[in-house]
């Protein structure tokens, strides 16, 4: 009875812990969304019109404001005072920094053609014999690294657990990577779990064990 009950119990913890998660992180998205609106002066500010406060609406007035930023800076006008800010920006040397490097990342991502994290990789990484999951961000095809370099190298992202937004930068001769079929996502989701999840090449599962009748039951 006991080993029932505690199977239901870790059955039921399987299902809460990530819903409860999934629900506080989009809880405090959409309060910093909302907290945006109070930048607005009062009487732009939507909740002096409406009856009740809606929550969200933070949501959609920072999607609205980053579209019509989008439709602006791509006339002629928008462009031009883009350039200005832009030079503005670069001689901060603080301020430059950090919005070059953020540009080039956004960049990497979005851009059309750009690939960002192009494949999921092993590399005998601390040391020989250990292997760390890393992400391929491009191939070397000239400069100084390929000058440098004697054989055909890439370079790749190995992220920390659990946090992946951190992590060590190599570059890697390419006959030294080991090339896994695994998606990107399936790899986040080995990193930050530390390697408890481990998904298969076809879609993940999560199975647990029927605590009445010991099979297995895909989740």
């Amino acid at each position: 009875m006991t080993k029932i009950f505690r199977g239901y119990f870790i059955t039921g913890l399987l299902v809460v812990v990530p819903l409860y998660f999934s629900i506080y992180v989009l809880t405090i998205i959409v309060g910093f969304m909302d907290s945006i609106l109070n930048l607005l002066p009062r009487i732009a500010h939507p909740d002096t019109y409406l009856p009740i406060h809606i929550p969200g609406l933070g949501i959609i007035f920072t999607v609205f404001s980053i579209f019509l930023v989008g439709v602006f800076t791509t006339n002629l006008l928008g462009k031009r005072l883009l350039a200005v800010a832009e030079k503005i920006m670069s001689k901060v040397p603080v301020v430059r920094m950090v919005y070059n490097a953020t540009k080039q990342f956004m960049e990497t991502f979005f851009t059309k053609g750009a690939q960002g994290f192009r494949k999921v990789v092993l590399i005998e990484f601390p040391r020989k014999g250990i292997y760390s999951m890393g992400f391929m961000t491009s191939r070397i095809s000239g400069g100084e690294l390929r000058e440098k370099t004697s054989v055909p190298s890439v370079c790749v992202f190995v992220p920390t657990t659990p946090n992946p937004t951190s992590g060590y930068f190599a570059v890697v001769p390419e006959t030294d990577i080991i090339a896994l079929d695994m998606k990107v996502e399936d790899a986040f989701k080995v990193i930050m779990t530390g390697g408890m999840v481990i998904p298969n090449n076809d879609d993940f599962k999560l199975y647990v064990k029927n605590p009445a009748h010991g099979d297995l039951v895909g989740k």
